[in-house]
């Protein structure tokens, strides 16, 4: 029980409500952004990918509670990506535990959690653009079932399950892009909705997976729980007072930048790189809001109109 009394117990806390804010902000980089702050903090890459896992079972389960009770999401779509995902998910921390020793295994996932995080960035990034390209397209909210691609559903079930299991991240980014290119109509809840009930018994089953092989440790565990719960609440109440287009923008630099440090890039070239990020991000994204006729630069709410209020789909308060 002293463990959890320890400065590394509380640096593992202070990270938790950190990433637990920015998650509650916009929604993005739970795993992306908790389990590379774990291993940076000087926790084996096993350890931190099974208890980010357990922990994330239990905050995606509240926020998928809070999304069923709406009637948010679209029940057939979220349970084909679980037929997809679980048996994938599960078999995840017995795939990293097959790699080898302990140090075989660290390796393993620090490189595989390394390439996961470019994927992630980039994903996030695709997100950000096919919003812009939605609201420049003029699109308005279908009240329509969409037709649901069972086959494919499936697949990127599959391939999501696979890589949250063995490396934790990917579950709220690329599913969630893969569903945006799938069901163009579908609007933003029901998106984010469906993404967190299939969420729910797809971190179960990958955190299942790593506990049978790796374990619970309760310092690292407790501090990921007590820590992230009332920083995804405070992120939340702050959503409306933040810009989120610069946060989901910040999100993508660290993310790619925490990708090429776990790949083993030399430290200068990683600061370099980030300068650029940094100083031509913004232009280039500016460049490709003017060329689908928006402002350069201002905040995003949704890429979506409801019918029966059709506000200029250029306009400052729609455009991402």
């Amino acid at each position: 029980m002293h463990d959890l009394f320890t400065t590394d117990a509380l640096s593992v806390l202070v990270v938790a409500f950190g990433v637990g804010i920015v998650v509650g902000l916009t929604g993005m980089g739970g795993g992306a952004l908790m389990t590379p702050a774990l291993i940076f903090l000087g926790i084996n890459p096993a350890a931190a990918v099974a208890n980010d896992l357990v922990a994330a079972s239990v905050n995606k389960s509240v926020g998928a509670a809070v999304h069923w009770r709406t009637g948010s999401p679209n029940l057939r779509l979220a349970g084909l990506l679980i037929t997809g995902s679980v048996p994938f998910a599960f078999a995840g921390g017995f795939i990293v535990k097959s790699v080898g020793d302990a140090e075989a295994r660290a390796a393993f996932l620090t490189t595989a959690i390394g390439w996961a995080l470019l994927l992630a960035a980039g994903s996030y990034a695709l997100r950000m653009y096919l919003q812009l390209r939605f609201v420049t397209g003029g699109n308005v909210l279908s009240t329509e079932e969409p037709h649901v691609r069972a086959a494919t559903t499936i697949a990127v079930g599959a391939l999501g399950g696979l890589l949250v299991g063995i490396t934790s991240v990917g579950s709220g980014s690329l599913i969630m892009v893969a569903l945006l290119l799938l069901y163009p109509t579908m609007s933003a809840v029901r998106l984010v909705g469906t993404d967190l009930v299939q969420a729910v018994p797809l971190v179960l089953a990958a955190a299942a997976g790593h506990v049978l092989t790796e374990g619970i440790t309760w310092a690292v565990l407790v501090p990921l729980i007590v820590g992230g719960t009332p920083g995804t609440f405070f992120g939340a109440r702050l959503a409306g007072w933040v810009s989120q287009s610069v946060i989901r923008r910040g999100i993508v630099i660290v993310l790619f930048l925490t990708g090429l440090k776990m790949l083993g890039v030399p430290p200068h070239w990683v600061g370099i790189i980030g300068a650029g990020m940094l100083l031509l991000g913004p232009l280039v994204w500016g460049f490709i809001r003017q060329a689908h006729g928006l402002p350069n630069f201002d905040n995003d709410s949704t890429a979506w109109r409801l019918p029966d209020r059709q506000p200029d789909p250029r306009s400052d308060t729609d455009a991402p």
